[in-house]
């Protein structure tokens, strides 16, 4: 079967290439060359077809991701659905749906429908689901029902999924041996992980993992190797365990790209400023360049309630450092599910963290900082209008600027007359 990753090892550019290229304003010959090395994705499983093809990777615009879904607590698909044209109107790259509560497979139905954008899953939860209909624990499902979850979904239409490959008896060997804080942090990771201990066997997505393979080439799905063992805290990150599962996910990552499969490789979590960098040249040399999708990373553990500040000054020097893919973080992250309005707030501060990187790398020649250019010029004429049509929240910069009118119209109300730039208006 020809998959987009073997067609550009072919040297063939498609359609599909030429409209990720004039997005992000570079030559076909570019983004088709990075397919063939495995540094750039084109995430849209062939079942889609109302999806704009999205490229992630190298040299390409940092992407956001916007993570909705019911929980086993709150289950409202109307809610979810306001969540995702939410998270479109803000500007989010793509969604995650992660529901765990209710008729999930009715909310995938749904969104998937309705969405523009690609839309990501993690299958286990749906195994996790579909064992409670059986009256049976998580424990007690077989590697044939774990799969068969991953092809409902991807026959369902999703575009890209979080599989926890690399949770193996070794890498919960070191990290029972660290002594964590935290543990583990990931739902599919925890689920794994108790599901290897009860059985006393090896995790079936790493043991068979020629299967996932198999079922992701049918439908052209993206494989996002989870990071299972990812670090929830300050204290944990960049430990054995983490490390040992990154190895392996490198591992994994190849053998996906050698069956002309496209792969991305999902990193942390909670890290300390000045480990991001180091983090993400590990994940590069680790992984043969595969594009790096990281959730925030959080630089602080003591802000609950102004957790997705915490991620955009993470996921902005991520970004800077070579990160391909920031997956928000709300302001209910660790507090509860979030609301419509948490995941605007979420995508917008994400997508700061985006631009911001991207200034960092000069991504597409300079054109970032170009839009940064505009928006001074328009602050130097004292443009009101052209200030808020250029703000990445125009909503919010209009609100703002309507709720304190000034006296006079061409300045604010933070300095009114004594505006520095209307007094200086005629120097450079």
């Amino acid at each position: 079967m020809t998959t987009r990753l073997s067609a550009a090892k072919a040297g063939k550019i498609t359609e599909e290439m030429k409209r990720v290229a004039l997005r992000e304003g570079v030559q076909p010959e570019f983004i088709r060359k990075g397919i063939a090395d495995g540094t750039i994705i084109i995430s849209n499983n062939i079942k889609r077809g109302n999806v704009e093809p999205l490229g992630i990777g190298t040299g390409l615009k940092t992407k956001v991701n916007a993570n909705i879904g019911s929980s086993q607590d709150h289950i409202d698909i109307e809610e979810e659905l306001l969540k995702l044209r939410a998270a479109i109107d803000a500007g989010a790259d793509a969604v995650m749906d992660l529901s765990t509560g209710g008729p999930i497979n009715e909310i995938r139905a749904e969104i998937l429908k309705e969405s523009t954008v690609p839309i990501g899953t993690v299958p286990i939860y749906q195994a996790a689901m579909d064992a409670k209909k059986k009256d049976k624990s998580f424990v007690e499902l077989t590697a044939d029902e774990m799969f068969e979850a991953i092809e409902t979904q991807a026959e369902d239409g999703v575009d890209f999924v979080t599989v926890h490959c690399g949770v193996t008896q070794r890498s919960i060997a070191k990290l029972e041996a660290e002594g964590r804080i935290m543990g583990v942090v990931s739902r599919g990771g925890a689920l794994t992980a108790e599901w290897m201990r009860f059985n006393k066997k090896e995790n079936p997505l790493f043991e068979e993992y020629d299967r996932l393979i198999d079922i992701a080439k049918k439908y052209d799905m993206t494989i996002s190797l989870g990071d299972g063992l990812r670090p929830g805290a300050l204290a944990d990150a960049t430990d054995r365990a983490q490390v040992d599962e990154l190895i392996t996910l490198g591992e994994l990552a190849k053998r996906a790209y050698d069956n002309d499969v496209q792969v991305m490789v999902e990193g942390p979590g909670h890290v300390p400023i000045n480990q991001i960098e180091a983090n993400v040249v590990l994940q590069k040399r680790l992984c043969n360049g595969a594009p790096f999708y990281v959730l925030g990373p959080l630089v602080t553990d003591t802000a609950p309630g102004y957790d997705h500040i915490t991620s955009a000054i993470g996921g902005a020097i991520a970004a800077s450092a070579g990160v391909d893919f920031l997956c928000y973080v709300t302001p209910s992250e660790h507090l509860r599910l979030p609301t419509v309005e948490d995941v605007t707030e979420g995508v917008i501060a994400a997508r700061i963290a985006a631009h911001a990187g991207d200034i960092a790398k000069n991504v597409g020649m300079g054109k970032d900082m170009a839009a940064d250019i505009r928006m001074s010029k328009a602050r130097k004429a004292l443009d009101w209008d052209e200030q808020i049509r250029l703000s990445i929240d125009p909503v919010k910069a209009q609100k703002l600027r309507d709720s304190s009118p000034p006296t006079e119209e061409d300045v604010c109300t933070m300095c009114g007359g004594l505006c520095a730039i209307k007094i200086g208006g005629h120097t450079n």
